[in-house]
């Protein structure tokens, strides 16, 4: 049986999850309060950006009227910066919902103000983030040469600018744009080089970030062990972030890391992690954030052809739970769909005729091409179960010249290869010849892509060597050069000290004395100071408490020994006269009895 695919908000990125902070109904009212007592339009545009983000969640109407009035709010405050916030903000809350036509119209329009906005007042970073915000929904939208323009765009602009996270992100979104049109080694090298930069600058945001796009690459690849590699770094690296939603977050991470062993079949530990996201989401109170698990469950069970189970979950409190988040988010036909699909399965086909027809009507006119593109697919699979051959004929055609037209191969094959079989059952030989033909054809191509596929993985881990090795090397360099660096002060201060004890075998100014051995003794035990402190990590672990401490101690026990130790010297250096002495019999034997000065 097909897979019911159903594609929420959830999980339209890798990155960009709406922000969840708590129970619905608590968190709404208290972010209400909250923008009710703030007295700065900036604190009110925060917490309003947050709160229609929230509500996206929860109640659409509500979201677009606090994503109105926010933009009323900062274009009253004519400050530039707040009205591009506003607008990007309307532009990522529309976007969650981007498998609907409308939000993702909606969401082009606003990021497009934003980018207007920002062009007129000069903002280079502001310019270059709505850029980038436009390469991703594009990207979502299958229309990759857009999604390539703007992010050129965003990388010629964003590469002059000192802002190394938005570096970071400009080669991430390259690194999209490079995936999607199957240049796998250039988006590696793109997703390498921002995952650098974050490790450089020492950004967990920016690292996990590049985790996440990491993760979908090699998901893209069908490397499901790296990608779960990668998103397993990506949840451990969330105890680093200083985000509200951390917690949130890690429940969405644990559902892809259970979809990444559904991929790889293996379905028992999928489940068990799926099981864990639901668990998660009900320890913190956000009932909606149980959705994704209530989804790939549901999935799960079509994915193994167990229809009957499908159905019972669906009519389960599970499945309760699920149906009142799309009737919210104002997906109620995806309900009828799933319906359709389970019904198709159980043979029940009056019952899945009418879901499916109710639900045809939206998936027709209000979503995106893959939405649409999954729903014909599994209308074609309904009227070739229930006999309709005629009606399965004109639905697998019109997939097939929609994926034709989106470079979706398998399903042109699929729907070929359909279209050949129903053919030979009307009796029509030269069409369904004509089907076979293309069928081998795009079989042969997809032969060609899984081959590259295969190639792209050896290259991938051929890149990742490359770049470890460069890494390695760099490291050792710049280890060679602080020896070097370190041997050279080592020398430095012998020499000082030399010089010192040398100086003082002769009449010298106690003064010059005095200013030369502060400095010797300053550089020397400020070395000390150096070497210790290169040397810590390994204990503290760059607690700042720990360094802090460990400094103490040191300088309790240095700082005396250093005033100690230098007043000693000095002393003797311009007090002893057997040093004299020496220094002036080493005079004796260099300029002879009668030299000047004697």
């Amino acid at each position: 049986m097909r897979k019911f695919l159903l594609i929420l908000f959830f999980l339209s990125g890798p990155v960009f999850l709406f922000p969840v902070i708590g129970q619905e109904n608590v968190t709404v009212d208290s972010l209400r309060k909250a923008v009710e007592m703030a007295r700065s339009p900036e604190q009110k545009t925060e917490l309003m950006d947050e709160l229609s983000r929230v509500l996206m969640n929860i109640n659409l109407p509500q979201a677009e009227e606090w994503g109105q009035k926010l933009i009323r709010l900062a274009e009253e405050s004519r400050d530039r910066k707040l009205m591009f916030k506003a607008y990007l903000s309307n532009g990522v809350r529309n976007g969650y919902m981007v498998n609907q036509k409308a939000y993702a119209d909606k969401a082009i329009a606003y990021y497009n103000k934003a980018l207007e906005l920002a062009r007129e007042n000069r903002m280079s970073e502001e310019t270059g983030t709505a850029q980038m915000q436009l390469a991703r929904i594009h990207l979502m939208m299958s229309d990759k040469d857009k999604a390539l323009s703007y992010a050129s765009q965003a990388f010629s602009l964003i590469s002059t600018l000192p802002n190394d996270s938005l570096r970071a992100e400009a080669y991430n979104s390259y690194g999209q744009v490079y995936q999607a049109r199957r240049e796998n080694v250039l988006a590696l090298r793109n997703y390498f080089s921002a995952l650098r930069i974050g490790e450089r600058i020492k950004n967990p945001v920016v690292i996990r970030n590049c985790y996440l796009y990491l993760s979908a690459f090699y998901a893209e690849i069908g490397d499901y062990d790296k990608a779960i590699d990668f998103m397993t770094l990506a949840y451990r690296k969330m105890d680093e972030v200083k985000e509200k939603n951390a917690a949130y977050q890690k429940v969405i991470y644990t559902n892809s890391i259970g979809n990444y062993f559904a991929s790889k079949k293996n379905y028992d530990i999928a489940i068990s992690y799926f099981e864990k996201s639901i668990r998660m989401a009900d320890s913190l109170k956000f009932s909606s954030l149980k959705v994704p698990g209530y989804l790939s469950l549901l999935n799960q069970y079509l994915r193994l052809d167990e229809p009957q189970k499908a159905l019972d979950y669906l009519n389960s409190s599970a499945g309760d739970g699920l149906k009142k988040y799309l009737i919210n988010v104002g997906m109620a036909h995806a309900i009828d769909q799933a319906y359709g699909v389970i019904y198709t399965g159980l043979n029940q086909f009056d019952s899945a005729k009418t879901r499916l027809e109710k639900a045809r009507p939206i998936f027709e006119n209000s979503s995106t091409l893959s939405s649409r593109i999954n729903f014909y697919i599994q209308m074609a699979y309904y009227h070739r179960k229930a006999g309709n051959t005629a009606e399965a004929i004109s639905y697998f055609q019109k997939v097939l010249e929609l994926s034709e037209a989106g470079g979706l191969l398998e399903n042109v094959e699929r729907s070929a290869r359909h279209l050949d079989t129903l053919y030979r059952l009307k009796g029509d030989l030269a069409e369904a010849g004509r089907y076979s033909v293309m069928s081998y054809r795009y079989k042969d191509s997809i032969e060609t892509m899984k081959r590259e596929k295969e190639m792209a993985q050896v290259e991938a881990d051929d890149e990742r060597q490359r770049q470890l090795l460069a890494e390695r090397e760099a490291t050792e360099r710049k280890n060679r050069r602080n020896n070097i660096q370190y041997l050279a002060i080592v020398i430095g201060i012998i020499s000082l000290f030399v010089t010192l004890v040398i100086l003082g075998m002769f009449k010298v100014s106690r003064t010059l004395m005095r200013a030369l051995g502060f400095f010797v003794f300053l550089m020397f035990f400020e070395f000390i100071f150096l070497v210790f402190k290169k040397n810590i990590y390994s204990v503290t672990q760059g607690e700042p408490w720990k360094d802090l401490a460990f400094m103490i101690a040191l300088a309790a026990v240095l700082v005396p020994l250093h005033h100690w130790l230098e007043h000693k010297v000095l002393h003797y250096l311009t007090s002893h006269n057997r040093l004299t002495a020496a220094g002036t019999t080493l005079r004796s034997r260099l300029f002879g009895r009668n030299s000047p000065g004697n």
